[in-house]
């Protein structure tokens, strides 16, 4: 589809928003259920409202993309002098596994972006992730909580997938229409009770449709230039034109300009300030700002450019960096900028265990020395967890182990007190007690529980399954053949890239 006619479609997109969407909030009331609105929640006056800047990134995890995202964000602190946490969408693609955890650990939010880079992703590309996240990464179910459509496409099955297997939110929608617009589409994130209010150019959606108790959308805020409406820039507003990205270069020219995209973010961002406070977002591919990446076409100025966006945002009172889930606790339990320092999802406590002890738990000073290398011809990549004999696909997401074994997050133990090598939590206080939940993505979307040391999942008495074990149980995947140990990352990952950056779009 051409751009033009994409255009039209998400500009006309609000119009039959309005005209299908119905919601009582009498009825639909926080914290499971809110209408889409422009309003802010919980009867705020919009000056009692901070202001939220939204930080995503999708993809691969790597050591640049980390580096990359942290020239952003490791020098900043929000007014309660915590650092600020984003939302990493990861699929598996030349993930390294250890750094996940890492990040994890670190306070930042782990969300699904599928296997494979999927867009109308099957739910075995959904499910599949999540599995492989929480045996290899050591994340908790209940910490996977939300999701993104690679190229942002989806359909209302995408959705039905996600409330079966008990997403709390999707992120993939757009918000296409500036806040200064009367029929703008820029709602506070909402729940699907009644139906989405955006995206309505897709067959299936909104005019009530799907209709998903407590599944969230977060819509995805658009930057816009001097042309407003239709000069959106969603993902990456600082690159070359894509349509799919909702962006051509500022103001219709044929090529970036750091100054000219500087002047529209701030535009935008003051016209979110000076309004109703509905969050902005800087959504992220790192590996298009990454300077340590070999080959790296990224400049310094548009760094430079971003850093000095995000100076200046925060030099304006009650401006926070969040993630999504930071953003969602905040809808569903709002509170005047005032007590924003009181909340504890916007609060940094340390760990309590002995910090010295040597364990693989996502502290690099606690790690050191203890992960275990996964020498994949495709992708080599670390993991506190074990190395599987394959690399995780969608016919089979958690392999089993290679012959050193070692134990998985168990459901009664955090990621950070775990000892995968001991098979022991250091847990021993109710401060750091934890549990973690079942979800329907096993076999025959049977619950499933993390833990175990990977291999075949087992379908319990009750029906649910297990993270597998050493047994020849159940298997919902079929097999994946073993790839063989050779290190040829970068000549793979730069094919993979050149793609991402000369195709269409990667998003």
């Amino acid at each position: 589809m051409r751009f033009s006619s994409t255009l039209a479609l998400l500009l006309a997109s609000p119009l039959l928003a309005l005209a299908q969407y119905s919601c009582d909030p009498n009825v639909c009331k926080l914290p499971d259920c809110a209408c889409a609105t422009t309003t802010p929640p919980g009867g705020l006056d919009p000056a009692q409202v901070p202001q939220f800047v939204v930080f995503t990134a999708d993809d691969a995890i790597q050591s640049y993309t980390i580096d990359a995202v942290n020239q952003f964000l490791a020098q900043r602190k929000n007014p309660n002098g915590c650092k600020p946490k984003m939302t990493y969408f990861a699929s598996l693609t030349y993930t390294n596994y250890s750094l996940i955890t890492d990040w994890y650990v670190a306070g930042n939010e782990i969300a699904d972006h599928t296997i494979t880079h999927m867009g109308s992703p099957t739910k075995e590309e959904v499910n599949g992730n999540l599995i492989a996240l929480n045996a290899l990464a050591g994340i908790p179910l209940s910490a996977l909580k939300g999701f993104r459509a690679p190229l942002l496409d989806f359909k209302a099955e995408t959705l039905q997938i996600l409330h079966k297997s008990q997403f709390l939110y999707d992120s993939s929608a757009s918000a296409s229409v500036p806040v200064t617009d009367p029929n703008t589409n820029a709602y506070w994130p909402y729940t699907l009770d009644n139906g989405i209010a955006n995206n309505c150019d897709t067959p299936g959606l909104c005019n009530g449709e799907p209709k998903l108790p407590g599944l969230w959308e977060i819509p995805m805020y658009a930057f816009f230039d001097n042309r407003g409406v239709v000069g959106p820039h969603l993902m990456d507003p600082w690159l070359r034109p894509s349509f799919l990205a909702l962006r051509d270069s500022a103001n219709g020219n044929n090529a970036p300009s750091d100054a000219a995209t500087l002047a529209f973010m701030q535009k935008t961002f003051t016209d979110h300030y000076n309004g109703k406070r509905q969050p902005i977002g800087l959504y992220t591919h790192p590996i298009h700002v990454s300077l340590s990446y070999p080959g790296t076409t990224a400049k310094k100025s548009t760094i430079d450019m971003i850093n000095s966006f995000l100076d200046w945002a925060q030099n304006h009172d009650n401006v926070w960096i969040v993630s999504n889930e930071q953003l969602l606790d905040w809808v569903r339990n709002p509170a005047p900028a005032s007590q924003m320092s009181s909340l504890a999802s916007f609060s940094c406590p340390a760990p309590t265990y002995d910090a010295s002890a040597k364990i693989c738990n996502g502290v690099p000073t606690s790690e050191d020395g203890t992960l275990a290398r996964c020498g994949f011809s495709d992708f080599p990549f670390f993991t506190c967890y074990g190395c599987p004999t394959a690399v995780p696909t969608v016919d089979d997401p958690n392999p089993a182990q290679s012959a050193q074994t070692r134990f998985r997050v168990p459901a009664n133990c955090s990621t950070t007190y775990w000892d995968p090598v001991e098979g022991k939590c250091l847990c021993n206080s109710p401060s750091c007690a934890f549990t973690d939940v079942a979800r329907p993505i096993g076999p025959n979307d049977a619950s499933y529980q993390g833990g175990g040391i990977g291999g075949d999942f087992k379908l319990l008495s009750d029906g649910s399954s297990t993270g597998g074990g050493s047994g020849s149980g159940y298997a919902p995947f079929n097999g994946a053949q073993r790839v063989q140990d050779a290190v040829v990352l970068w000549p793979i990952l730069l094919v993979f890239l050149a793609a991402a950056v000369f195709g269409a779009v990667a998003v």
